[in-house]
């Protein structure tokens, strides 16, 4: 929550900057326009899901993961004035709990690498205050971390789907102020099969992000 907060004070302060630079020139969007956004993200898994046994009995348990925040780059070409596409890339790091009654055990860590790409259509490239959306793919990569309190789970990497809304807010000359989120919806499974466990895992993460760009 302190961070969605923190994302939200970086969209008020990046309209108060857009106010106060009117008088001043930006560069606006247009047809070959790249920009790179450097932004802090947090991704914040939204699903939760049952813990069974390989041959799908109940134990009792979900599991959830956490949500962590990160610097990520985003890197942004205009197709057209009004179509871009972006590519996203960052890494998280979460942990994995299952949860039930009186138990609430960390089950895993583990890094995610999510790349994202987006096409992009934005509604006023000329203008100081450029709104977009977008929709595109993502491929959730699992890698490090370790497993925790006696369990193995092994979790599969695979592709999604991802939306995606935000504004540029231009500053000065080349420089603008950026907000977005983006839902990710992915599912994909947890298998221990030393404790013969296995789970789905809906991640579907909201994502939210606040940063500054350069327009080349």
């Amino acid at each position: 929550m302190k961070a969605k907060l923190l994302v939200a004070a970086a969209l008020t302060g990046a309209l108060a900057a857009a106010g106060a630079a009117q008088a001043q020139d930006f560069q606006p969007k247009e047809k070959g326009t790249i920009i790179l956004n450097v932004r802090i993200t947090q991704v914040d898994p939204a699903g939760t899901d049952p813990l069974t046994t390989l041959a799908g009995a109940a134990t009792g348990l979900r599991t959830e993961a956490d949500y962590d925040v990160m610097p990520t780059l985003g890197l942004t070409y205009f197709l057209t004035d009004n179509v871009a596409v972006e590519a996203i890339a960052g890494t998280t790091h979460h942990a994995v709990r299952a949860k039930g009654g009186a138990t609430n055990i960390k089950v895993k860590e583990t890094w995610v690498l999510p790349p994202v790409v987006a096409l992009q259509y934005h509604f006023a490239p000329k203008g100081r205050i450029s709104p977009y959306v977008g929709a595109g793919v993502n491929y959730m990569i699992f890698y490090g971390g370790d497993n925790k309190n006696g369990f193995a789970f092994k979790v599969k990497d695979g592709f999604g789907t991802a939306l995606q809304a935000g504004v540029d807010v231009a500053a000065n000359d080349k420089w603008q102020l950026n907000f977005d989120v983006k839902k990710i919806f992915f599912d994909t499974t947890a298998t221990d099969r030393a404790k013969g466990l296995k789970s789905k895992i809906s991640l579907d993460p909201w994502v939210f992000s606040a940063g500054a760009g350069y327009r080349f």
